[in-house]
């Protein structure tokens, strides 16, 4: 591509109070802007109207990873000092790589106290741009311990407190390993997902564990200089099965979100065939791409200047999506994790 990409090509304005605080009451009642990328023709709907865009030989490749309580609120042991832990990436049975808050109160050899002294923790290592690998300490079963205690790891953006820990979680969840949610599945109920099915559409589970890098901004002016985090995912024989027969088929692979698009894409052969796989991706996916699987992509409105937004600008021609942010603002969508969701075909 000779045009050289600069982060502040994907930049738009967004009004403050567009930025969803809460989750709506009904998962489906969000609503959908259906963009045509060949055309840039904009529909408004709703989310349930996503029924009338699908066709029985589809498939939609969910992200089925679950969040976990990753917020830890502590004390230090000697100072009484209050400390926030974020778990990251678990790195051994009871070690894990995390974000310390404050960080320079930290180092090797602290100990830190979570619920009157159920769970401690000793900082054993400092990692790559100032992460702590923590060693915890307790009775019982690890993941109890933290459902206990964790709080779920919202978004900077998201100031009012979640109500109830399901809302950031969807209703399709199944392993543990998030550190944020795939977002786009949120609008999904069991009902909703029930008549998916009863048209013939098929599910195509995949699991990618979303790091916190999802909220990581662009720091570089060059975009293809910006350094992805690395996020483990997996891919079943049965779901390598059903994209492919769905391709097959003349079918199309419909990614909920950008995690299953970039699991699928890192997976895939250049052919575009799948085979079951697990493993790291640090999948960078901007404008110059070329979809190997993907045919659609149902997704939310992402931040400015973010990854995210460079792969959606990647599938439809990124003057097209920034027309359709400007629209979206103008007819006062709901932004980011909570927020409304978009359908490009």
């Amino acid at each position: 591509m000779s045009e050289k990409l600069s982060t502040s090509m994907f930049d738009y304005e967004l009004p403050q109070e567009l930025i969803a605080q809460d989750p709506l009451t009904d998962r489906s009642a969000s609503r959908l802007m259906i963009l045509d990328r060949a055309s840039g023709q904009i529909t408004h709907a709703h989310f349930t109207d996503i029924l009338g865009e699908l066709r029985p030989e589809d498939c939609l490749v969910i992200n089925d990873t679950k969040v976990i309580p990753a917020r830890l609120l502590g004390t230090k042991e000697d100072t009484g000092a209050a400390i926030e832990i974020l778990l990251l990436k678990r790195t051994g049975a009871d070690t894990w790589e995390t974000l310390v808050k404050p960080g320079k109160k930290a180092r090797p050899g602290a100990r830190i106290a979570f619920g009157d002294g159920l769970l401690r923790a000793e900082v054993i290592d400092v990692v790559e741009e100032g992460n702590r690998v923590v060693r915890f300490e307790y009775d019982g079963i690890f993941e109890e311990i933290l459902d206990q205690l964790g709080q779920m790891p919202l978004p900077p953006y998201i100031t009012h407190p979640l109500q109830d820990k399901n809302r950031y979680q969807t209703v399709y969840a199944k392993y543990d390993g998030s550190a944020a949610a795939p977002t786009a599945g949120l609008h999904f109920t069991p009902e909703l997902m029930e008549q998916v099915r009863a048209m013939g559409v098929r599910f195509a589970p995949v699991t990618l564990h979303v790091g916190l890098g999802t909220f990581r901004p662009v720091k570089v002016e060059d975009v293809t200089e910006h350094h992805m985090h690395s996020e483990f995912y997996t891919i079943t024989e049965e779901t390598a099965r059903i994209i492919n027969e769905t391709k097959a088929a003349g079918g199309r692979v419909i990614c909920v979100g950008t995690t299953s698009c970039r699991t699928i894409e890192t997976a895939a052969a250049e052919d575009g065939t799948l085979t079951a796989k697990s493993g790291w991706t640090d999948i960078f996916i901007y404008p110059g791409y070329r979809f190997k699987v993907m045919d659609a992509l149902i997704t939310n409105f992402h931040l400015p200047q973010s990854t995210l937004l460079m792969l959606v600008s990647a599938f439809a021609d990124r003057e097209t999506v920034l027309a359709a942010y400007e629209e979206a603002v103008r007819e006062r969508y709901r932004f980011f994790s909570f927020g409304d969701a978009m359908f490009i075909r």
